[in-house]
């Protein structure tokens, strides 16, 4: 099986469909047509291309960004309302290009709570930093992480002194961030870590603290991280300086502080132990196939076989660690596969397009983006922008998810919960409201039952040449929605199920009579009745949900 070897020619519509699903929160119908033109080389070019700093946030109250906290300020409550608002307008716009689905990757990998952290202004440096690294060295982000300022709170490390060790980080650091859970070989022992490897890495991650005046800036990214706790003659008193063991699962690596004044450590130091820490565990080939596995699962598919151990993630493991974790190589390699594209046997049953659960973001901006709701601009109207997408957010976790509020460090479950992963999407509540969604929309409501001028307007979009060739033949109607609405062809027997609704079992020729009476008359009630009935059933689909 040539999983890995590269499909050629143009994409055509179904694998511009596939990879746009995938890499980004949804696409238009021209932004399909536009990629199904391209070889996955330009496709992929225009997709992983670096994107300008997006601008910060706005308060509401001040009409000033709060990145840098006065106490002029909103409450903290809303201001983290305001990021995730802020965040979620970034995803809707960022169109045909993969950035934000990166960053939003990463940010289930190293995962942020905002009521826990508490503070807005580190979420957004937080969120600045992965977006800094979404297509760049892992390790490198791996690293900065251990000195984030959110970071250093979720998971108590500013508590971790050389007297009192906390051992919260470095356990999840371990286990959720980098080289994840071997094989068990005993009570807390596994094949890529021990419990003396999280005491010892404790030690190493000792002393730091949060600085939430910002001041302590670092030079390549330009963001704000923690500083080293220090005493009045500049060196690391609440680092621990003695000498840390690792476990044979890390040779036995040994790590200690190159300077010493005294008891404590000098700045420099200390940092260095960070450094070489992060390059221990970077070091290890298990580290590489499990960042490599996650990426599988979000972007691929949630079960991984013996055959896609050894003929994907293993290469991949490999393309990540010849890189020195650079992400795009492997983001590369697997999405120009053809295993990506399911070309890689003609067996069926192992196929991955239309097969995993779309997440609510991708439910939400892909619906909105597909049938052109535009969110109003923060620019002019910030008020109605916050709250028209607070209600999106409030709806969003209807259906099961929680903008930066994950219910644990572990983060979302469906990117991590063994055995249903995605399948944690839907439940018959969660269902039920991801089929209210697209009911909201086509009559303009909030999920609050709220007018909402987030609405679809049915028949001005499929009016529209760029989205619907003719719309006057129901059966031309019907088949161009469903083949762009939905990732995988259906039977013969569906697509009569879904344009009965349509034409409301009349004959095609009816359609044509009632569309060319609203061409003359102006008057869309008939017609507009009839599209959202169709688009109602088809949005409310299982086939839908499937990405």
């Amino acid at each position: 099986m040539a999983a890995l070897d590269e499909v050629t020619g143009n994409l055509g519509i179904s694998k511009a469909s596939h990879l746009l699903r995938r890499l980004t929160f949804g696409a238009t119908r021209p932004e399909i047509e536009d990629f199904s033109t391209k070889s996955i080389s330009q496709a992929l070019d225009i997709l992983l291309s670096p994107q300008p700093a997006p601008k910060p946030p706005v308060d509401l109250k001040t009409g000033n960004s709060w990145i840098v906290p006065t106490s002029q300020n909103s409450s903290e409550s809303d201001l983290r309302q305001y990021f995730r608002s802020w965040l979620y307008g970034l995803m809707y716009k960022s169109g045909a290009n993969a950035t934000e689905k990166l960053t939003f990757f990463l940010h289930t990998n190293f995962t942020a709570i905002g009521v826990v952290i508490d503070k807005s202004s580190a979420l957004y440096y937080q969120n600045q930093l992965l977006r800094q690294y979404s297509t760049g060295n892992i390790k490198e982000l791996a690293f900065k992480i251990c000195i984030d300022n959110g970071m250093l709170v979720l998971l108590d490390n500013r508590l971790n002194e050389y007297v009192k060790p906390n051992e919260n980080f470095a356990r999840e650091f371990l286990e959720l961030f980098t080289i994840g859970k071997g094989q068990e070989i005993g009570a807390g022992n596994y094949t890529t870590y021990t419990e003396q490897d999280i005491q010892a890495a404790a030690k190493v991650l000792s002393g730091w603290n949060t600085d939430f005046t910002y001041s302590a800036i670092d030079s390549i990214t330009g963001i704000p991280t923690g500083h080293l706790k220090v005493n009045s003659s500049n060196l690391a008193f609440k680092h621990d300086a003695g000498t840390k063991a690792f476990s044979a699962a890390f040779d036995n690596f040994q790590i200690k502080p190159f300077e010493v004044s005294g008891t404590f450590a000098t700045i420099a130091a200390a940092t260095q132990e960070l450094t070489e820490f992060v390059d221990m565990i970077f070091s290890k080939r298990a580290t590489a196939l499990n960042i490599c596995r996650k990426i599988y699962r979000f972007f691929v598919y949630y079960r991984i076989t013996d055959e896609v151990e050894a003929n994907v993630i293993s290469p991949m493991a490999d393309v990540l660690l010849a890189n020195n974790y650079v992400l795009r190589p492997v983001f590369e390699l697997l999405f120009k596969s053809k295993h990506f594209f399911d070309e890689d046997d003609i067996i069926t049953a192992n196929n991955s397009k239309g097969a995993i659960i779309k997440s609510p973001l991708e439910v939400t901006i892909g619906m909105m983006r597909f049938f052109g709701v535009s969110l109003p601009d923060s620019s002019s109207n910030l008020a109605a922008f916050y709250t028209e997408v607070g209600a999106v957010i409030d709806a969003m976790i209807d259906q099961g998810f929680d903008l930066y509020e994950p219910l644990d460090v572990a983060g979302y479950d469906a990117y991590f919960q063994a055995p249903l992963y995605n399948r944690n999407w839907i439940s018959p509540n969660f269902l039920a409201r991801r089929y209210q969604f697209a009911q909201y929309l086509l009559e303009g409501k909030t999920n609050m039952g709220k007018d909402s001028t987030l609405k679809i307007d049915s028949v001005q979009f499929v009016k529209q040449t760029a989205n619907i060739s003719d719309p006057s033949d129901g059966n031309f109607l019907a088949k161009e929605l469903i083949d762009y609405l939905l990732p995988e062809s259906i039977t013969d027997a569906r697509t009569t199920y879904f344009k009965n609704i349509l034409l409301d079992n009349l004959s095609v020729i009816n359609w044509k009579n009632e569309w060319n009476n609203y061409l003359i008359t102006g008057n869309d009630m008939a017609i507009r009745t009839q599209i959202n009935a169709f688009l109602n059933a088809v949005l409310q689909s299982a086939e839908y949900q499937l990405s």
